[in-house]
């Protein structure tokens, strides 16, 4: 890890990726991540499985990208700390020469990132330290344009990151800054947390631990969730939860216990 990166963790404050590799049972996470996941989880007790529900969404959608939609470029903003089935590995094991730009914030992130997230000379992979809030420079920088060709259509993955923006920074209009940026047959892939599903004794508590010391946190509703995808053709099924797109046939959790929409659209 190098120096500035270093400088940046701040251990004591906990951050939504290693809080949610705490929730898949990884092992890069601090007492203030632990903490926090721990108070999000006694409010809401199936936390750990909305986390496992939303990746295996992310598999699913690669797969259908790569094999149904035959995309070969992704950039992946978002990426957390890596774990089993990244994106790269889902559309490499399709399509060899897939190529994946990744994208995060947590400088912890990073350092995992660039030592694990490799791909082969036909596949290549890059990992990008920026922020969802600064479109542009993703997509200005020179790591990112050496491997994907905006001249020709990009997957866009914005998993479980949205809700992590406020209203008042813009999150319809982050998005569309990058929807405008890739070329028709491109595709918009997201998921975004919600309490839509959830009972009413339920919802009272997760709203009692959402407090500025967990962090930013901001589910929506289903009316919210679809403007993400203004302009956009849905693809089948369209919007509902992440555990009802597309299933591959193994044992789902609920709605409820998932507690995220999911949604993929193709740019026309």
């Amino acid at each position: 890890m190098d120096g500035e990166a270093g400088s940046r963790i701040d251990t004591s404050v906990p951050h939504p990726a290693r809080r949610y590799d705490y929730w898949l049972g990884g092992k890069d996470n601090f007492a203030a991540d632990r903490e926090s996941g721990d108070a999000v989880a006694a409010a809401f007790p199936a936390i750990r499985t909305a986390a496992v529900e939303n990746r295996r969404f992310l598999r699913r959608a690669v797969r259908y990208l790569a094999a149904e939609a035959g995309m070969r470029q992704f950039l992946d903003i978002g990426t957390g700390i890596p774990a089993a089935d990244n994106t790269h590995e889902v559309a490499q094991a399709i399509a060899p020469d897939a190529r994946v730009g990744y994208v995060d914030n947590d400088p912890i992130v990073l350092a995992h990132a660039r030592a694990l997230l490799t791909g082969s000379d036909a596949g290549r992979t890059a990992y990008l330290d920026a922020d969802l809030r600064e479109p542009e420079k993703i997509l200005a920088h020179p790591d990112l344009l050496a491997i994907l060709d905006f001249g020709r259509p990009v997957a866009v993955l914005l998993v479980a990151v949205l809700h992590f923006i406020r209203d008042d920074e813009d999150p319809v209009g982050l998005v569309r800054r990058l929807v405008d940026a890739v070329p028709s047959g491109s595709y918009l892939v997201i998921s975004h947390a919600t309490l839509d599903f959830l009972p009413p004794e339920a919802l009272a508590r997760v709203r009692d631990v959402m407090t500025p010391a967990q962090g930013t946190f901001v589910p929506r509703d289903r009316a919210a969730f679809a403007r993400f995808f203004d302009g956009l053709d849905l693809v089948a099924p369209g919007i509902g939860s992440v555990v009802d797109w597309r299933p591959d046939g193994a044992p789902g959790a609920s709605p409820a216990d998932a507690a995220g929409y999911g949604a993929v659209a193709r740019k026309p």
